[in-house]
């Protein structure tokens, strides 16, 4: 289901649900109707974990407790109708460690809206905070439960044994779903949810948002109801100094403080659920950078039985360090699939972002497509009068165009900035498309880098936007270039999200940064091999794989903005209540399919295979599938007993209990590589070819049989052949000639309806 169709079937859902009779007990009526005002701002995508009933037969709406005997509703709803199922219950645990929180959602649901005598399939929705990956989920519904699993893909890119994919996938990048096939109207649905997500780290400060905002429509119909919301909070700093609790927008109570951790419970009956998110935000008492290396022994599932280990760098809180001054080309893709409401939003988001220059910062623009167009051959200092014809240049010029050529840009983006001495030089690359020569990009900007010499190498920050990109080309073209990279699934989202990319490149504070005392460690591999700059936005995290003795300390060393050196000790420890391949999994998975996919290393996609399943986090060369447990209940009656010459039967009930196991593909969860045939083809993000359907095809068909037929037969031969036919055979023709008449009504009807 498209974004789309889920909004409109939402507000479908919530007209639907003014059918429903509550009686007249009641502490909620059905949802108001939405004046056009708020209708305009209005979202109707989930912003906690919701469960709605797919409705494609609104006769079925209904209270299942209390029947309405309303008129029958003729017609089907399409795409179906969803109508947010109340909540009896939801809880949330939160276990934080170093900058990774990791949240399990326990809640439940009544399929409140179908009469009691037919069912329908349920839709779960669950969005995650910052950067969230989707673990694992468990539902139970009556004799039924269901439980999400990870299997290996084969090299087609298929699993087996397996069905048809379908019953889930993600909404939006930070929104799962999944589909609870045929819930009967009045049962409840329980569901467990497990998810990793960011902590934002700014200003010296640690801040947990996890979603915990539900609309009013999901309060229970009833005062009598019990409706019960619990958070636990677990943080674990993972470095063993100080944690100071700062603000917390729910009634926390704390259960326990130790040196580096803490624990807080918060459980209450309620009488509407929460509205607000649940945010925490904590620091480490510190205005310096300050950070440690963890070390973990491996599992006996471990892949390679080395050990791991992980290097933290956090920046700290000293708000009077200069941040360094920067150079930034912008290099924007204004091929011809950018055009429409992307090339729009675009332009809006570098416009924005030129906005938050620095005072004695410089800039240039340069858009691509087949060719390359400059704003200024050199860079110019952020003025105001700079920046206002900066904007009307990319009015003028930001025309979506032409093919996509990546390779001659990027190339004069690097000779542009080279020689750069004072300052540090971005290149902020904004592209929507995929490319051939991807991988031969990459050899050449790492070569072009290094041969930089003593100047400080251009950064570079990428951004994709859409669908058709290559998330990992841009990921490891970020790497090579010791940045970031970043994405906007839809025109909606690209001003902030490239707003948020720019800050972070805004915030470094620490340059050529350089590990000391890992010479002597045995078959040591680190990931990223080039050594990102430290931001004040977040921590620095290297991580790697080694045999044999590791140092006591380790010592990072830098550049800070001055110019001047900058180095710390870092001290080694072995965790023991810190899963840190889990922390890592997701890092590690994305790094080494990038490396894997760059490299073409088998092994190396073998090994992330591996590491999805063992950690539940999805990859590129996994698939989830849905495992189905169904329990049936039989009754037996037990053997007679024999006393003297009478035998008595004394018949015993006894329920036996048999499951029986399903296994349903989901659709595949992965970005994917990128789509060169839609690059070439210049197609704009978002949008993909319709399918005909059934009756359209029946249609077609019956439309090129009566071409065929007239193709061979000219007017004079039908003249003369209808003239000798007799009365049945002209029966029989009229009925026919009606039939595909009375097709092609019926598809265009359809369509129409479809559309209503």
């Amino acid at each position: 289901m498209s974004g789309d169709d889920f909004t409109k079937g939402v507000e479908d859902g919530l007209r639907l649900s003014k059918r429903i009779y509550f009686g007249k007990d009641r502490s909620v009526a059905p949802p108001k109707p939405i004046t056009a005002m708020e209708k305009a701002t209005r979202s109707y995508y989930p912003v906690s974990p919701m469960v709605y009933a797919v409705i494609s037969n609104p006769g079925i709406v209904d209270n299942p407790d209390v029947p309405s005997y309303q008129p029958h509703v003729h017609g089907r709803c399409d795409p179906p109708a969803l109508i947010p199922l109340q909540m009896n219950g939801i809880g949330i645990e939160v276990d934080c460690y170093l900058d990774t929180a990791f949240v399990t959602m326990t809640g439940s649901w009544r399929v409140h809206c179908v009469m009691g005598s037919a069912s329908c399939d349920c839709r779960l929705a669950i969005p995650m905070g910052l950067e969230g990956s989707i673990l694992g989920v468990e539902v139970e519904v009556t004799t039924k439960s269901y439980t999400t699993q990870l299997v290996v893909m084969d090299e087609k890119g298929e699993t087996e044994s397996v069905a048809k994919a379908e019953g889930g996938g993600f909404l939006k990048p930070h929104i799962f779903t999944l589909t609870i096939p045929q819930v009967d109207g009045g049962s409840n649905i329980s569901v467990k949810g497990r998810w990793s997500q960011k902590i934002i780290y700014k200003g010296g400060e640690f801040t947990l948002d996890v979603p915990f905002s539900f609309p009013e429509y999901v309060t229970p119909a009833g005062k009598k109801l019990s409706k019960k919301e619990k958070i636990q909070l677990n943080i674990n700093v993972g470095l063993g100094t100080e944690v100071v609790c700062r603000t917390t927008n729910h009634p926390l109570k704390e259960r326990k403080r130790e040196a580096g951790k803490l624990a807080f419970l918060y459980e209450a009956e309620v009488l509407t659920w929460s509205n607000t998110d649940f945010v925490f935000t904590y620091s480490v008492p510190t205005s310096s950078a300050f950070g440690g290396v963890l070390l973990q022994s491996p599992s006996s599932l471990s892949i390679d039985q080395k050990e791991l280990f992980s290097l933290y760098l956090f920046p700290g809180a000293d708000h009077s360090r200069k941040v360094i001054r920067k150079e930034v080309l912008f290099v924007v893709d204004i091929s011809g699939s950018m055009k429409g409401r992307t090339i729009e939003a675009t332009k809006n988001a570098v416009v924005a972002v030129l906005s938050k220059l620095d005072q004695g910062d410089s800039f240039s623009i340069m858009a691509f497509n087949d060719q390359t167009y400059l704003f200024s051959s050199t860079m110019e200092l952020a003025t105001k009068e700079a920046l206002e014809k900066a904007t009307e240049w990319i009015g003028m010029n930001f025309i979506a165009g032409g093919g996509t050529n990546m390779s001659i840009a990027l190339d004069k983006a690097i000779e542009m900035l080279s020689g750069t001495k004072q300052s540090v030089p971005i290149i902020f690359f904004i592209t929507d498309g995929a490319v051939e020569n991807e991988r031969q990009i990459c050899e050449a900007m790492i070569k072009q880098l290094r041969n930089q010499g003593s100047d400080l190498c251009p950064r570079i920050y990428t951004f994709g936007i859409g669908s058709f990109y290559n998330p990992y080309f841009l990921r490891m073209l970020a790497m090579i270039g010791r940045g970031h990279y970043d994405a906007a699934s839809d025109p909606d989202s690209i001003v902030a999200q490239m707003e948020a990319l720019f800050s972070k490149a805004a915030s470094t504070v620490l340059l050529n940064i350089a590990i000391d005392s890992l010479d002597d460690v045995d078959s040591l591999e680190v990931y990223p091999s080039i050594v990102p700059d430290l931001r004040s936005e977040g921590p620095l995290v290297l991580f790697g794989k080694y045999t044999g003795a590791f140092p006591d300390t380790l010592k990072a060393m830098g550049i800070l903005a001055d110019m001047s050196n900058f180095t710390i000790d870092l001290k080694v420890q072995r965790t023991k209540d810190i899963p840190l391949d889990k922390i890592l999994a997701k890092q590690q998975i994305e790094q080494y399919t990038a490396q894997a996919w760059f490299s073409q290393d088998k092994k190396l996609e073998e090994k992330v295979a591996k590491i999805s399943m063992q950690t539940g986090v999805v990859s590129e060369y996994t698939r989830m599938t849905l495992l189905e447990t169904v329990q049936e209940k039989h009754a037996t009656t037990s053997s007679g007993v024999k006393q003297g010459k009478k035998e008595t039967i004394t018949p015993q009930k006894v329920e036996v209990t048999k499951k029986s196991h399903m296994i349903k593909v989901l659709p595949h969860l992965g970005v994917g590589f990128g789509n060169l045939i839609a690059t070439i083809e210049n197609t704009p993000p978002g949008y993909e070819p319709k399918l005909p359907d059934q009756a359209e095809m029946l249609v077609r068909a019956a439309g090129n049989c009566c071409v065929n037929m007239c193709s061979k037969c000219c007017c004079l031969c039908c003249i003369q052949a209808c003239s000798q036919m007799n009365d049945q055979c002209a029966i029989v023709i009229t009925q026919l000639c009606g039939a595909l008449a009375c097709l092609g009504c019926f598809a265009c009807c359809e369509l129409c309806c479809g559309q209503d």
